[in-house]
């Protein structure tokens, strides 16, 4: 597949809004091959984000610009004094919708270009475009020639017919604007939204996953994203309305304790497995409301894990089902990447490969230069792959498409209209 190239000591940000933390990541390619190290980080607990959605532009304005001024000051040199503009922000996955499409354009006997190409594409789009939904990706998925499949780069070659088929995902126009809105408070311009799986699978995937099949699944503080990638490329993507926040809340619940205590305790002591000393490990629960007097509120872990594991199962289950809805469930193949806070805990990777029966490992950010160790886990995933996708993938982006697709004088559209028609 055709990626573009980003010119040396070009400085990308990347901002990931979630429902638990804010993240930015600033880089600066370090050659011509999309190379590039990271110079400026910054976090901040999430305020005002609910499940993906801002239910507080104020509160959120503010955790962002806190977020951007961390990374800005770490990043100085870099920016060379100037502030932080545009930002590649992440798209959640339950604002977001995925359509697969085949188009096909005559090319008549000469060798195919980018045009062709970008014509393709550009008919997809205009296909899926709706009301109360804004173009994110435009991904080319694979090409076929004259009626022979499987193509993976058909510029050059020849033929008479080119057919795209292509993965394009929508997302919720109010959703962006609003997202939009926020940044433009905060002073930033956005070059690009990305899907927030997507983005994981970009930071976390080896090219044998991306190519043989593989299924990123990104477990988020209100919002589990998934996406599945084969022949290097995202074909399908979805997401379901639970994460690490509901596990957190299930332990506030029945434990009678805070949310941060809840956070806490399942950090220290939580696993997604039970095992046999559970019962005889106890923690302390310090109850909601109540003043610290020095006597300890003690409870089994066996508890704990009894209230984690069901919720943990239903994420992986929702998954699951939503993957098995669709046609290409048989093609995902048998690989699945585990990344996002809550893929830390212990005992997870047993309990999705129990529910999901394929093999699963933990994904973390591997390609990046400079990473703070701080950043370079699962939960900053998605952030990391916000900056994979601007500096490499950014020819998926429906605009640039549109704009490749447009013949530049009236002998180009006329010769154009000739070639499709006689």
């Amino acid at each position: 597949m055709k990626r573009t190239t980003t010119p040396k000591g070009t400085v990308i940000a990347a901002l990931d809004i979630g429902s638990t933390k804010i993240g930015v990541m600033i880089g600066r390619t370090i050659d011509d091959a999309n190379t590039f190290e990271v110079v400026g980080v910054g976090h901040q607990a999430s305020s005002g984000i609910k499940a993906g959605t801002i239910i507080d532009m104020n509160a959120a304005e503010s955790a962002i610009r806190q977020a951007v001024h961390t990374a800005e000051n770490m990043a100085s040199d870099a920016l060379k004094g100037y502030p932080l503009r545009e930002v590649v922000v992440n798209l959640p996955g339950n604002h977001a919708r995925s359509h697969n499409l085949g188009v096909d354009v005559q090319v008549l006997g000469h060798e195919i270009t980018d045009n062709d190409v970008s014509r393709a594409l550009a008919r997809a789009q205009d296909q899926v475009l709706s009301e109360g939904e804004e173009l994110v990706h435009t991904i080319p998925a694979m090409f076929s020639i004259d009626g022979h499949a499987g193509i993976r780069e058909p510029r050059g070659m020849c033929g008479q017919s080119l057919r795209v088929d292509a993965h394009l995902l929508t997302g919720e126009t109010g959703a962006l604007q609003n997202l939009g809105n926020c940044l433009d408070r905060s002073h930033l311009d956005i070059t690009a939204f990305c899907l927030e799986g997507y983005a994981a699978g970009l930071a976390t995937l080896v090219e044998d996953e991306m190519d043989l099949g593989c299924t990123v699944i990104d477990i988020g503080g209100g919002v589990t994203s998934f996406a599945v990638f084969q022949g290097g490329a995202m074909i399908y993507a979805g997401a379901v309305p639970v994460g690490g926040e509901h596990v957190s809340g299930d332990i506030a619940r029945v434990l009678t304790t805070s949310m941060a205590g809840a956070e806490r305790i399942k950090t220290l002591y939580g696993s997604a497995i039970a095992s046999s000393t559970d019962e005889n490990e106890m923690i302390d629960v310090p109850p909601v409301g109540e003043e610290d007097d020095g006597t300890p509120n003690l409870v089994e872990r066996a508890v704990l894990i009894g209230i984690i594991q069901p919720r943990l199962e239903e994420i992986f289950e929702m998954v699951r089902d939503r993957l098995a809805q669709v046609e290409i469930a048989g093609t995902v193949g048998r690989r699945v990447v585990l990344t996002g806070g809550t893929s830390q805990m212990t005992g997870i990777r047993d309990l999705a490969k129990r529910i999901l029966n394929k093999d699963v490992r933990l994904g973390r950010p591997i390609r990046l230069h400079g990473l703070p160790d701080s950043v370079s886990g699962p939960a900053f995933a998605s952030t990391a792959g916000l900056l994979t996708y601007i500096a490499e993938r950014s020819h998926e982006m429906p605009a640039e498409i549109q704009s490749q697709a447009e013949p530049e004088s009236l002998w180009e559209r006329a010769r154009l209209w000739l070639r499709e028609n006689w």
